[in-house]
């Protein structure tokens, strides 16, 4: 039932998806929340979680249907953490990519200034995002790492310190009653995020143009594997690598390909066949 959905909202701008339980990196005001909305299109159920970890578990455990989790960022580039987490999720398959445009905002409490603020908090990538504009308006601020963005604007909102601020998703100003203090704080307009979207089942289907693959192996492994999936007919798309931890030299690799003419199943037989690589989905990725 729920791949009949999913292939539907792959394929289609209008569908919906009723009753979907969707658990995301919360809390609400999340940028992952944004994607989960742009995604699922409306009647999914939202359920936020602390950590990308926890969203996970609420997937593996069956007390949700998806989950959503950030990926890859234009300026920041991937999350470690998030890395570790799909790679550790055996269980689960990629099934969805949603492309965000990320503005980031510098909010505070109601009546406070840009004069009045010593701290910024955020997540690490909204720190990373916004680095170059506070270097210039802000230089003698410090920074403080919070679990999401949203996580940065409550807790401003709960300090109700006119000296902290919170570099977060727009419309987290008016969910935690802060005030503006200044819009597109990002390093560039074309800032980015990809979100995967995770299912406990593999999406299967014709035009599916995108599939994930996760080698465990020695670096010099890597090469040989890309050729051998290239020579499959499927494009790199993105390379991120992450310590094995049994020994030096030994990574897992997440490796994302595409076929613009939708991947075939004789293309994915010749990656299962690979060895030391483990097949992790195909999808689609629609941008916001």
């Amino acid at each position: 039932m729920w791949l009949a959905i999913l292939f539907a909202l792959l394929c289609s701008t209008t569908a919906l998806a009723e009753g979907v339980r969707v658990a995301y990196l919360g809390p609400e005001g999340t940028y992952t929340e944004e994607a989960a909305q742009f995604y699922f299109r409306g009647g999914e159920t939202l359920i936020p979680k602390e950590t990308v970890n926890d969203a996970i578990s609420n997937l593996l455990s069956g007390e949700a249907d998806f989950a959503v989790i950030p990926q890859e960022n234009t300026v920041g580039g991937a999350v470690v953490n998030y890395l570790d987490a799909l790679i550790g999720a055996e269980q689960t398959y990629v099934v969805g990519e949603v492309i965000l445009p990320i503005s980031q905002t510098l909010m505070g409490v109601p009546g406070a200034t840009l004069a009045d603020i010593r701290t910024v908090c955020s997540h690490p990538q909204g720190l990373a995002q916004s680095a170059r504009w506070r270097s210039e308006h802000l230089p003698d601020a410090g920074t403080v790492e919070m679990d999401s963005t949203a996580a940065a604007a409550s807790y401003v909102a709960q300090a109700g310190d006119r000296s902290i601020a919170a570099v977060a998703a727009p419309g987290a100003a008016a969910l935690y009653g802060l005030e503006v203090l200044a819009e597109n704080v990002q390093i560039t307009d074309a800032n980015k995020t990809r979100f995967y979207v995770l299912s406990r089942q593999v999406l299967e289907g014709e035009g599916l143009t995108h599939a994930v693959f996760v080698a465990t192996c020695a670096a010099d492994r890597i090469d040989d594997i890309i050729l051998q999936l290239h020579e499959a007919g499927l494009e790199m798309v993105a390379l991120h690598d992450r310590p094995e931890g049994s020994a030096l030299g030994r990574y897992h690799f997440v490796i994302e390909m595409k076929d613009p003419d939708g991947i075939t199943g004789a293309q994915l037989d010749a990656a299962r066949t690979l060895e030391d690589v483990r097949f992790a989905g195909c999808f689609n990725a629609v941008e916001k």
